[in-house]
């Protein structure tokens, strides 16, 4: 029965985190599906205590942006006329 419960809530932290990354997509209309393929695992790593608040997993990620994978980083590195640096706006 426990590893049912710790299934559940690591089922849930996902679902969190892809509503969260995909509310983010909805904000910012240039995140693509890859984009949020390339966060995804960093969200989860370093910033899941702030699921689903999109905006402080945004910031949390951009505070540990010399922790992101290097994929994440391309994505937090674009210029500000793209998704994330839009979201800060």
């Amino acid at each position: 029965m426990n590893t049912f419960i710790k299934t559940l809530r690591v089922l849930s932290v996902a679902g969190a985190v892809a509503t969260s990354l995909t509310s983010f997509a909805a904000h910012a209309v240039e995140a693509t599906a890859e984009q949020r393929r390339a966060c995804t695992p960093d969200a989860f790593r370093l910033c899941s205590s702030h699921i689903p608040n999109v905006d402080a997993i945004i910031g949390c990620m951009r505070a540990n942006k010399s922790k992101l994978s290097p994929a994440c980083k391309l994505v937090f590195d674009k210029p500000a006329t793209t998704a994330v640096a839009s979201r800060s706006r």
